[in-house]
């Protein structure tokens, strides 16, 4: 865990005072255990890969957001390797809308 926090979001600590450093490593730690959450929701494979590839394959999506008749539709790339890992991350987040 250490590892992954110093390669992402504490990377560049802001200072060398421990209030700040602290401060700091409040919402590194938050961004981190969501990644890491994310990621175990999506599959297997991602449940135990380190942040940089889940933000590779799950966060940074090359997709395309459209909204047409009040409706938004998201549009992922027909050959993506990592499509159904995000499927499942997505569909597991976003409950069905209650009626």
């Amino acid at each position: 865990m250490i590892a992954d926090v110093k390669n992402s979001g504490f990377a560049h600590a802001p200072s060398g005072h421990f209030q700040a450093n602290a401060a700091w490593f409040a919402p590194a730690a938050l961004a981190h255990n969501l990644t890491r959450a994310a990621g175990a929701l999506a599959s297997a494979f991602h449940a135990r890969a380190t942040t940089a590839t889940i933000r590779d394959r799950l966060i940074n999506v090359p997709a395309r957001l459209t909204r047409s008749a009040r409706r938004f539709t998201l549009h992922l790339p027909e050959r993506w390797p990592w499509s159904e890992d995000f499927t499942q991350l997505f569909s597991t987040v976003h409950a069905p809308p209650a009626l």
